[in-house]
């Protein structure tokens, strides 16, 4: 297998990622030539055995995957795609909730007991167990291809029922100002339906969304 294969590999690749057990079924010497594509720029290492074809025909030596873009790549590859989600602040971070950059984010991923994962590139990942078939998510495009991220209102529903989520209880409180600002209550209402248990924080925000119209 030559490199140029490999690239095109993780190029075809949802979200432009790939595993080197990816490699390693089509070749035996999947590690070195993973770790010479990376040092040449082919490629750029986003965490353990994770590799990303930065877009573009850019040099992986000089590119830095976006941290929202990365955790949804990482999560993709060892999940499966449309099986994971940006949640919480990391679709807050998406939707221009949160307009500084963050050093953590949070994807929805379908198992549990799954540590955070620091990428190579910069920022931690946070893995939370969630059904995304049961949450409000839609297709949207990052700087790697297209992965689901929660609606602006299933946003504002995490952040308020789980504010600790992704560690980044300071960013919490300006995400949750600013997506009220777009979000309706009856956007809120359709979330608040289709949850088993509804937290008192959401049902405020709710209450007070609806009488101010």
């Amino acid at each position: 297998m030559r490199d140029l294969d490999i690239r095109r590999l993780a190029e075809r690749a949802p979200l432009r990622t790939i595993r080197w057990q990816d490699v390693d079924a089509l070749d035996v010497n999947a590690a070195r030539y993973l770790a010479r594509l990376e040092e040449q720029g082919g490629l750029t290492r986003i965490a353990k055995g994770v590799f990303v074809a930065p877009p573009g025909g850019a040099d992986g030596r000089q590119w830095k995957v976006p941290l929202e873009a990365g955790a949804l790549a990482l999560a993709t590859a060892r999940f499966g795609q449309r099986r994971v989600a940006l949640m919480g602040i990391g679709a807050a971070r998406h939707w221009g909730a949160i307009p500084r950059a963050l050093g953590t984010t949070a994807v929805a991923i379908p198992v549990g007991g799954r540590p955070p994962v620091t990428l190579v590139t910069g920022g931690t990942v946070h893995f939370i167990q969630r059904d995304v078939a049961k949450l409000k998510t839609v297709l949207e495009r990052t700087a790697l291809g297209e992965g689901l991220v929660t609606t602006p209102a299933q946003t504002l529903y995490d952040l308020l029922a789980r504010p600790k989520t992704g560690n980044a209880m300071f960013a919490v409180g300006e995400a949750v100002k600013n997506l009220r600002a777009r979000v309706t209550w009856r956007d809120l209402q359709e979330v608040v339906d289709r949850a088993e248990r509804v937290p008192a924080a959401v049902h405020t925000v709710l209450n007070e969304m609806e009488a101010n119209g």
